[in-house]
């Protein structure tokens, strides 16, 4: 069994194809995009909320102050139309990126006590809706100066304007630390990348493992030789859980070292989090990995050996990325959190206490559980994997 481990392990070392996929892309190509597209959001978020915006107004005679306090704010540039029947045209081809249309009545509104409204035309299919959170604040800050001037008629001392500006406000206290905040923002994507990374990394090896044999002719001296073929399993699938694991380990070294490096620059909040994990977070990160890299391995040698040809492979093992997608997508559903249930949910469970370890709030009991499940789920994939390599009909469909 070693003997052919140790074979497959040297021929895969000297493909170029597997070192790419194992060793280049999670030491370097995930972490550059990881920290990149981080860097890329931020500055783009930021530059969002203070670029300047240009607007149109229609019937600001009839507003002056409303008008008067869009053109005295920062950010905001007005861009004159000739008539409303422009609007849509206008925000289409980015003249504009808003209208504001003033009713005739609006000022009679207010003076007769009444509710006046203003309608805003703007694009609203976007992911981060900026534009209407810059208009609403500047309404926001007229309508708490209008109500101050109608209450401060009224001769009203300090404390009782307060009191009918806010009769009950709410102090925020927050029992999260910094740390917890934190990694509840970032174990979302966590465990996408290093168990994506791990699928990615073994499945091309995978292949190469099964069908490739298959079409080399190779796979019947290799039934020919002298050894069981339990031996001959369980060595290929040692072959893909090495190669599954190093990429998971290797990413999440570098990914720590790029925090390390980096988010003290980023964010205080995120410099934080990186010198609040240890070396146990990170060991017991580690070894979750392992039982879930033995159901990739054995998944993906199944798969590998079903398939006539190295085509057919690759077609039978591509909907297997987004199949896995699902229980890592489900650990981001809000109301899902880690309890007895979700321990034994293969993916879903890694998924979660990747969260937990990061946020800080990992419980230890669940982390016995969710080992035990994903070690048993995978022996029995690995079972599977051997009924599987033992039907002639699966070995030689053609």
């Amino acid at each position: 069994m070693w003997t052919i481990y140790l074979k497959e392990i040297l021929e895969l070392a000297r493909d170029r194809k597997t070192f790419i996929f194992t060793v280049l892309i999670p030491v370097l190509a995930m972490p550059l995009i990881l920290g990149g597209f981080s860097y890329l959001s931020t500055n783009m978020f930021n530059k969002a909320r203070t670029a300047e915006l240009t607007y149109a107004v229609f019937g600001k005679q009839h507003a002056p102050g409303l008008s008067q306090r869009f053109t005295a704010e920062r950010g905001f540039r007005e861009v004159a139309l000739s008539s409303p029947d422009e609007i849509r045209n206008a925000i289409d081809k980015d003249v504009i990126k808003f209208a504001l249309v003033i009713p005739p009545q609006f000022q009679q509104q207010l003076d007769r006590k009444q509710q006046a409204g203003v309608v805003l035309h703007y694009n609203s299919a976007v992911m981060v809706d900026v534009i209407r959170k810059r208009v609403s604040a500047e309404l926001d800050a007229l309508n708490a100066e209008l109500r101050e001037q109608e209450l401060s008629a009224l001769n009203l001392s300090k404390n009782q304007l307060r009191f009918a500006l806010s009769p009950v406000t709410l102090e925020e206290r927050s029992t999260a630390g910094k740390r917890e905040k934190m990694g509840a923002m970032l174990g979302g994507i966590l465990p996408y990348l290093l168990l994506m990374g791990c699928l990615m990394a073994a499945m091309y090896p995978a292949i190469d493992l099964g069908a490739g044999e298959k079409e080399r002719g190779t796979l019947e001296t290799l039934l020919l030789a002298p050894v069981p073929r339990s031996a001959i399993v369980l060595a290929k699938f040692l072959v893909l859980f090495t190669v599954g694991l190093t990429s998971s380990v290797l990413m999440v070294a570098s990914m720590s070292v790029l925090l390390f490096i980096f988010g003290a620059t980023a964010s205080p909040d995120l410099a934080a989090m990186v010198r609040a994990i240890g070396v146990l977070d990170m060991a017991m990160l580690a070894l979750m990995l392992a039982p879930t890299a033995a159901i990739f391995a054995s998944v993906l040698l199944s798969l590998s050996i079903y398939a006539k040809s190295y085509k057919e492979a690759a077609g039978l093992i591509s909907p297997l990325m987004l199949l896995s997608l699902l229980p890592v997508m489900v650990a981001l559903l809000p109301g899902v959190e880690l309890n007895w249930f979700w321990a034994m949910v293969p993916l879903t469970n890694v998924s979660l206490a990747m969260k937990e370890l990061v946020k800080g709030t990992m419980d230890y009991r669940m982390f016995a559980v969710i080992l035990v499940s994903t070690t048993l789920t995978a022996g029995a994939l690995l079972a599977l994997c051997r009924w599987w390599f033992s039907r002639e009909q699966v070995l030689f469909r053609n």
